[in-house]
């Protein structure tokens, strides 16, 4: 082992284990603005070291099923951090933070990593080339997810206000899990190939063309994801009272700590689908994004049907009509841009403008 790969290796395992004991040492506090500073260095250190060991064990297991590791795991820690923040609001109104935290999943993953990666893939290669099948599907399932369990409850009359009857909710939890599971066969078994890179300005880089992990070495790395994602997801939590300090001086709505937090959360994920971008791997991209967003809505509006059994907090679900219409336009441009199968910079910039407009709005309503 060179003793540059030694140094990569000990600065990603000494990076969540530090960032563990640092939460841990600050959980439950209030840090001011300078415990504050300092406890970001340990987030974005475990950031990058998440994006590390997710790359470490998608080599083992190969693509597409390498790109569900990141996705699934984020989304998995981020469901527990809703749910935490629901069981101890401390008197706050968390009826719609599911609700503001699933959207803002969708946006950030649909707008801001696909745009940024197209953008990116087609700067460098001339074109950002993918499959529009697999990709297609990808799309198709976030926006049938997204109708189903954030639009349709603003319509329904079952229940008051924009809330789905518990019968309603039932049926959104299972066909949620149902369709996820659906996609995932498919992405991982029936029809694998269509989510592998496609076009000949792929490039292999140095981890491509290495020997895969050792089945040791990838159990080793995803401890250390799994590690690194809590650090990532405690410390934001921890990090919140600076950030809603920040954003009270400003004058943002509360809502923005929500979405605040969900950029931070998906940073793991936006690194790491722009990496594969550059390198003209842009399906892999795509996958990390829509993929993100699926697992987002699939693991959480099934995890918190089960938990309003024992709770008897109003859980709003539908969005509102800004909310909505950013979604339509969203799903549209989306269409658009995976039919054909190639992006231009223009179309990640279209993308970005829509991420952009998403996060004006969130502060500015």
């Amino acid at each position: 082992m060179s003793a540059a790969t030694r140094g990569r290796f000990s600065w990603t395992v000494a990076a969540p284990l530090a960032g563990l004991v640092v939460l841990a040492a600050s959980w439950g506090r209030h840090p001011g603005d300078a415990v504050a500073a300092v406890l970001a260095v340990f987030l974005v250190a475990a950031i990058l070291a998440a994006v590390h060991h997710a790359e470490v064990v998608a080599h083992r297991v190969g693509e597409p099923l390498g790109s569900l590791v990141l996705a699934v795991a984020v989304t998995v820690i981020e469901v527990g951090l809703i749910l935490t923040l629901m069981l101890s609001g401390s008197g706050k109104d968390t009826s719609t933070l599911a609700r503001d935290t699933v959207f803002s999943a969708v946006m950030i993953t649909t707008a801001g990593i696909v745009g940024l990666s197209l953008l990116v893939a087609a700067w460098r290669h001339g074109l950002a080339r993918f499959n529009p099948e697999g990709s297609g599907s990808s799309l198709a399932t976030v926006i049938a997810l997204a109708s189903v369990t954030l639009v349709l409850p603003r319509f329904t009359t079952s229940a008051p206000g924009p809330e789905f009857s518990p019968s309603q909710l039932a049926f959104a939890a299972v066909a949620s899990v149902a369709l996820y599971a659906l996609f995932v066969f498919t992405q991982t078994v029936k029809h694998r190939d269509f989510f592998l890179p496609v076009g000949p300005e792929t490039d292999l880089d140095a981890d491509d063309h290495a020997d895969p992990p050792t089945t040791r070495d990838a159990l080793v790395s995803l401890g250390l994801l799994v590690t690194s994602l809590v650090v990532v997801v405690g410390l934001s939590k921890v990090e919140s009272p600076p950030i809603e300090r920040g954003v009270s001086a400003l004058g943002f709505p509360p809502s923005s700590v929500g979405v605040a937090i969900a950029l931070i959360v998906l940073l793991p994920e936006s690194i790491a689908a722009v990496r594969a971008a550059a390198s003209g791997r842009t399906q892999i991209s795509l996958n990390l994004a829509y993929g993100s967003a699926m697992a987002s809505i699939g693991l959480t509006i099934p995890t918190l049907a089960l938990v309003k059994i024992w709770i008897s907090d109003p859980l709003v679900l539908g969005l509102e009509p800004m909310q909505i219409v950013m979604l339509a336009v969203v799903s549209i441009v989306s269409v658009l841009t995976v039919v054909p199968g190639r992006a231009k910079t223009l179309n990640g910039g279209v993308h970005l403008v829509l991420m952009a407009a998403f996060l004006f709005l969130s502060v500015k309503p």
